[in-house]
């Protein structure tokens, strides 16, 4: 569909090795026995370049690893095809679980956090990216960090790409989508409640504050406002750093830019049967769909619809059944 784009560079410093747990009629304390479980290396960035690798293109995933766990970890993403790049952390790779019942269609995340990594692992980890960076047209930047790292490491990375003319796609929230800011990534985006829970950070400026103070209760309310003041950021943003807001907002529509004005995309209707990773998805399809030359709208299209993919299939990062 799309032109093929060279090569991929999906960062996340928040390793994680997934179980998935899958019951036919979950029972809440009593003992239930899961049909299915499978584990797989997850984190943001892993999904992302699993994704894209089931898309034909080329990506490499750049993290740390370390601890007893660490070899599993990066042989479960050697059984994917995935090309890794790490540092040795010393920490621990964190796990998570999704614990889905079938009969009512619900898929719960049980999240552990991460170990801190030790001294020493950004300076290494900075060290390789320099390396790797200049083998990539595209750096994408997921999720949150481990512990041990400091405010800088991620803008550091996005003010690297920007020096080398690297296009940015950033899935990141608060300081560090803040910081990341100046050096232009061509599109940010986060969630809706990420994007809220960042506003003090992030400079929208005294309209888009203004806005702001009005929106109060559940993300449900006040959805005008809520309209208003995403608007306002993207039109600053776009104005100021020359970047594209593009925010998800789960079952409801994505909303964006077009030309100045507001636009929204619908989300592909899907039987969910996992979910977790469908994000990850999204940015994947928006990032390879940017990258081919595709228009903002196309390239939001694309993530939807790899989103929707994501979501039927029960390996969470993945949009190929099996």
């Amino acid at each position: 569909m799309f032109p093929m784009p060279k090569k991929f560079l999906a960062v996340c410093l928040n390793p994680t090795i997934q179980k998935t747990l899958l019951f036919d009629d979950l029972k809440i304390n009593e003992v239930n026995r899961a049909r299915i479980v499978r584990t797989d290396a997850s984190g943001k960035g892993v999904n992302v370049a699993r994704i894209l690798g089931q898309l034909g293109a080329e990506a490499i995933h750049l993290t740390h690893s370390g601890g007893p766990d660490g070899d599993w970890f990066r042989a479960l993403c050697a059984a994917d095809g995935i090309s890794l790049r790490w540092v040795d952390s010393g920490s621990d790779v964190r796990f998570c679980t999704t614990v889905i019942d079938a009969k009512v269609g619900t898929a719960t995340e049980l999240v552990e956090e991460s170990k801190p990594v030790r001294s020493g692992t950004e300076e290494a980890l900075l060290e390789l990216f320099d390396d790797v960076i200049r083998e990539v047209d595209v750096l994408i930047v997921s999720g949150t960090k481990a512990a041990g790292y400091s405010d800088s490491v991620v803008p550091e990375m996005a003010r690297r790409a920007a020096a080398l003319g690297v296009m940015t796609v950033l899935d990141i929230k608060g300081k560090d989508l803040a910081a990341c800011l100046p050096f232009r990534p061509a599109v940010v985006k986060p969630n809706l409640a990420e994007f809220l829970a960042g506003l003090p950070e992030s400079g929208i400026g005294a309209a888009g504050q203004g806005l702001a103070r009005t929106v109060q209760g559940p993300l449900g309310a006040g959805e005008l406002s809520l309209r208003e003041l995403a608007h306002a950021s993207a039109v600053e943003w776009k104005k100021r750093y020359e970047t594209e807001l593009v925010l998800t907002r789960g079952g409801a529509p994505i909303w964006f830019e077009e030309r100045g004005e507001a636009a929204e995309e619908s989300i592909v209707p899907v039987q969910s049967l996992n979910p977790t990773g469908s994000g990850d998805a999204f940015t994947a399809g928006l990032a390879f769909a940017l990258s081919g030359g595709a228009s903002l709208r196309e390239a939001v299209r694309e993530g939807a619809r790899l989103g929707a993919l994501n979501a039927g299939c029960l390996k969470p990062g993945s949009i190929v059944r099996g």
